[in-house]
């Protein structure tokens, strides 16, 4: 089964954790991606766009770049890179994240691997796997991210955290523009399209296993509380409220997590790590 890669990338990002991220994507992995779309999102300062230009050169049959003009965001970038993706299945990477050797090859058999695919009681249209965090080396684990398993348990645990690690995700294209493709939610893309997916029906599974080593930290911490990130939760509450995805206490909670954002960060950072499970 034939698979694209979906990744977009802006001028604030670092040229040699996208070398990295890359050479996990394809030249690391066990069974490589037939397609990797990148879109520019935005002009890119040269480093950046040399360390492109290198990937072009060494996959010309592989590797496919959409430039925009302007910066768009990572909602309507993305939207528009899946609409562009070859493939009927799409894995998502961001471009300072590493893929394990395995990832695709575990992934993929969720979709077209009959003996695999029996041992999960139904069709899986949205596949996802842990992620282990580091700081600086990705040798050293910080934290994993663990997520349930099974559909049933995702649904309940999408009314208060993301059910998929974003930069993990495998899915069938045509269900996700069913669901509308991402859209324009700042920080909450990815959350917004579960929720969507499910009301149209698709059915989500997490592997029990970190597939993908994701660099985090306490600075991506602080991209993720004050006033503004506040305001933009508080958006994405209020789209949940729109879509009757959360009962009235489940709203209740989610505004009450809102407020944490503008508490001071070392709380924040401190609620992050319980919320993590710090290793």
């Amino acid at each position: 089964m034939q698979f694209s890669v979906l990744l977009s990338i802006y001028y604030k990002e670092d040229p040699l954790l996208f070398h990295r991220a890359m050479v996990s994507i394809y030249e690391e992995q066990t069974l490589k991606p037939d397609e990797i779309v990148l879109v520019q999102d935005g002009p890119l300062p040269k480093d950046l766009s040399d360390a492109i230009v290198y990937w072009q050169k060494a996959l010309p049959e592989v590797f496919k770049t959409i430039p925009l003009s302007e910066n768009q965001g990572l909602g309507i970038a993305l939207a528009i890179g899946l609409e562009a993706c070859s493939h009927s299945i799409v894995a998502r990477m961001d471009t300072d994240d590493i893929a394990l050797p395995n990832r695709f090859e575990r992934q993929i058999a969720y979709f077209n691997d009959k003996e695999v695919m029996s041992r999960v009681p139904y069709p899986i249209d949205i596949c996802g796997s842990w992620v282990d965090e580091f700081e600086t080396d990705e040798l050293c684990n910080t934290s994993t991210r663990r997520l349930p398993e099974f559909h049933s348990e995702l649904i309940k645990f999408a009314k208060r955290r993301n059910p998929i690690n974003h930069p993990s995700v495998m899915f069938k294209k045509d269900l996700i523009l069913k669901a509308g493709n991402y859209q324009k939610m700042p920080y909450f893309e990815d959350w917004y399209l579960w929720v969507r997916a499910i009301l149209c029906d698709a059915h989500l599974y997490n592997i029990q296993e970190s597939l993908v080593k994701m660099k985090a930290g306490f600075g991506q911490l602080e991209r993720r509380s004050g006033l503004s990130y506040a305001k933009n939760e508080f958006n994405f509450l209020k789209a949940l409220k729109r879509l009757n995805f959360l009962n009235f206490y489940q709203y209740v909670f989610f505004l009450f997590r809102v407020t944490v954002r503008i508490f001071p960060k070392k709380m924040v950072h401190y609620i992050y790590k319980l919320l993590r499970g710090k290793k």
